[in-house]
Parts: structure tokens; sequence; C-alpha cells
């Protein structure tokens, strides 16, 4: 039941307690409030893009780049550990990163025209491919398979973590994050890896379905696969930007 995905951990169900007679999680009733979740992210991605386009910038945008991580951040610990909360914080969670993730996008798709069209429909199709691989049971999270993926998301995570501490000393890690070689690999394989987290997500929520969780893990269920799909995401949009600055 491992995942690298910190929401969707086995402990989550232990926190989440018993169900309340027929009240149980269902496969589709999560699929269907990951919809939900991701049109919250749509529609206020939407907005703030709107803004970032607009004649007057707002002046809040600068401080929303630089510490509207912060309030995501703290909503989805909130959600880790006390899942009863997810049916009313996570489309909180979703609201506050769509508008994030619309200005990053904007910003993005200014430099390089038609770029975050790509990147959606790139993620998108890495869901459904996924998704199709696991429904066939082509594609199935072992435990080999958990712990390489486990391993290699912790490894990816430290680096960040590394990287941005040392960025507060103007310290740069040369080569991973540029458009090199090194750094496309670099991307190349970050995407390889968050996709197959896509896999670890789909089995948790299978497992959580077959074991009867409570009703309101449908809404845990589709924060956590949020969270892997806005981390894919993003890293395709890194990975296309470093191609398109090439040319």
């Amino acid at each position: 039941m491992r995942t690298n995905n910190p929401t969707l951990s086995p402990a989550a169900f232990d926190r989440a307690g018993p169900a309340i007679g027929d009240s149980v999680m269902t496969i589709n009733g999560t699929l269907f409030k990951t919809a939900i979740l991701l049109m919250l992210v749509l529609v206020a991605g939407s907005w703030s893009w709107g803004q970032v386009g607009s004649a007057t910038t707002p002046a809040w945008f600068s401080i929303a780049l630089k510490f509207g991580w912060i309030l995501p951040m703290i909503t989805a610990l909130v959600i880790s550990f006390v899942p009863r909360t997810a049916p009313w914080l996570s489309p909180v969670y979703a609201v506050t990163k769509g508008v994030i993730l619309g200005i990053i996008s904007a910003m993005y798709d200014a430099q390089f025209k038609g770029i975050v069209l790509t990147s959606v429909l790139l993620t998108v199709g890495v869901l459904c491919a996924l998704l199709a691989l696991y429904s066939t049971g082509i594609v199935r999270a072992t435990e080999k398979f958990r712990a390489g993926i486990f391993a290699a998301t912790l490894g990816i995570a430290l680096f960040y973590l590394v990287s941005f501490v040392l960025s507060l000393f103007g310290i740069q890690i040369p080569g991973l994050f540029g458009n090199g070689m090194i750094g496309i690999g670099f991307s190349l394989f970050v995407v390889a890896i968050a996709a197959l987290n896509l896999v670890l997500d789909f089995d948790f929520i299978e497992r959580g379905a077959a074991g009867g969780a409570p009703k309101f893990m449908e809404w845990y269920g589709a924060f956590g696969l949020l969270v892997t799909l806005v981390w894919l995401y993003l890293e395709i949009l890194r990975l296309l930007s470093k191609l398109r600055s090439r040319n």
C-alpha cells in the first residue's frame, strides 16, 4: 500500500477510521470528485491567467508567486493528517493551487506560445494511457514497483529541497535546470517518475474502495490524485520549456 504521494499512504485509512453503514468509498465516486477538483483548478487558473493578461496586472501577483504555495501546502497537510476534512478542504486546495498555476502558466505561455495547451494535453494523455494500462492489468503496482517509485520520488523531493535551500544563498546547481542534454534528461526522468506515481494512486484508490473505506475518503483519494496531476503538469511544462528554449 506504500505510495510516494504522502497524501495517499496506508496510514490514511487508519486515520479515517471505519465506514458508517453503507456509506463506503467507490472508484466511480472518487473519479467524479476528481473531476470536480480539476474543474475548480481550471476555473481558478483561467481567472488568474486573465488577470495576468489584463492591462493592469494586480500588485499582489508578485507576492502570490513568492508565498502563494504556503496556503495550499498548509491545506494539504491538514487534509493528510485529518482525512475527514477532505470534503471541505480539498476544494480550497484546488482553488488556491489553481490560482498559482494560472499565473505560472501565463508566464510560460507568454514566453513560449502554445506550451500550456500542449502540456495540458500531454498530462491528460498520460493520465488516460496509464489508467487504461492499469485497468487492463498490463501495469500493476507490485511491491518492488512501489518501493522503486517511492525511492525515486523521495530522492527528487530531497534534491528539490536542497536546491531551494542553496538558492537562498545564491548557489545554483549547474546543468540539471538548464536546457542542455543533462537538464533535459533530468526533466525526462522526473516526468517519468511523476507519471508512474499515477499507477500507485490508482492502486491506493482501488484498495480503498475494495476495503470499504468511509465515503469521505473519495474526496481524499481525489485530492491525492490531483496532487500528482499538478506535479506531472508542472514537470511537463518545465521539460517543454527547456526543449523550446533550445530553438
